[in-house]
């Protein structure tokens, strides 16, 4: 070979390896930064292909999805200076890469670890204004949005957004945990208690109600009953004096009847009387008329 062709392969051997550190890819995955020794010179790169200088400028890339930091639980004290093993997680995303860089180097563990700090100190406040039932009761939403907003503006000078910020178990030391559990005990006892009052309280009103108007339907029937009687004794009265009007004798007969009915009518009656006494008189007339 000669050398004339030898150069040309090195020559183009030499613009291949050029071109190929001359170019860069960035996906939709990654955020990049173009760096001219240790400086930033470019950013905001669309997914693609790109170009540097070779040798005198760099890449740096980062992760574009949303990170998780899961630490160990964190020991905190309440309002009420009750110590509480906290147990967390937070989710962020790098929105600022050069901030990142300026701040981090460029380092997604130096980046943890410093925003692992910024997240304790952000629970530590927190929890430290609420007392024991209020940071294991129904207001754990608005305490996590709390967490979230005091550690955003500080997560925020490293470059990164937090995206959420949730507490995963809270854990009592066994000293607090039976006080806990006698707190809640206590009060769950006079919720019980209270319920039962108003319970009792219901029924006793409900009772009353019952009872008045039970008397009030009973007054209203007995009343009723009383006018209708006191008709039908009326109408009867009525009935009878037309009877005797029309007949005396027919009507003193027929209640002679009713007389004898009601006095001999059952098995083993005893009546002891005079036969000639006046309640008689009928039995004693054979032929059914009266002595004048």
């Amino acid at each position: 070979m000669s050398s004339g062709r030898f150069g040309t392969f090195v020559i183009i051997g030499l613009l291949v390896v050029i071109g190929a550190l001359s170019v860069f890819t960035v996906n939709e995955r990654e955020l990049a930064l173009k760096l001219r020794v240790g400086q930033v010179v470019a950013s905001e790169y669309e997914p693609g292909l790109q170009w540097k200088i070779p040798i005198i400028e760099t890449v740096a890339k980062f992760p574009r999805r949303i990170l998780t930091i899961s630490d160990r639980p964190e020991r905190v004290f309440t309002a009420e200076n009750e110590s509480l093993d906290v147990d967390f997680f937070v989710k962020y995303r790098i929105v600022d890469p050069v901030r990142f860089y300026t701040s981090t180097g460029g380092s997604l563990l130096i980046a943890e670890r410093r925003l692992g700090e910024i997240v304790k100190n952000a629970v530590v406040t927190e929890f430290g204004k609420r007392t024991v039932a209020e940071s294991i009761s129904l207001e754990r939403a608005e305490l996590m949005r709390d967490l979230l907003a005091t550690a955003a503006p500080t997560a925020g000078d490293l470059g990164v957004e937090l995206i959420d910020f949730r507490v995963k178990q809270v854990e009592f030391l066994e000293d607090v945990r039976r006080s806990v559990y006698a707190q809640m005990e206590a009060e769950r006892a006079r919720i019980a208690a209270e319920r039962r009052a108003e319970g009792r309280e219901r029924a006793e009103a409900k009772r009353a109600e019952a009872d008045k108007q039970r008397t009030v339907i009973l007054a209203n029937a007995y009343r009723d009953s009383e006018i209708i009687r006191g008709e039908g004794d009326a109408t009867a009265a009525e009935i009878y004096a037309d009877a005797y009007n029309k007949d005396p004798d027919f009507y003193a007969f027929y209640r002679s009847l009713d007389a004898y009915r009601r006095s001999m009518g059952r098995s083993g009656d005893v009546i002891v009387v005079d036969p000639k006494n006046e309640f008689f008189r009928f039995l004693n007339q054979s032929s059914g008329q009266q002595d004048n």
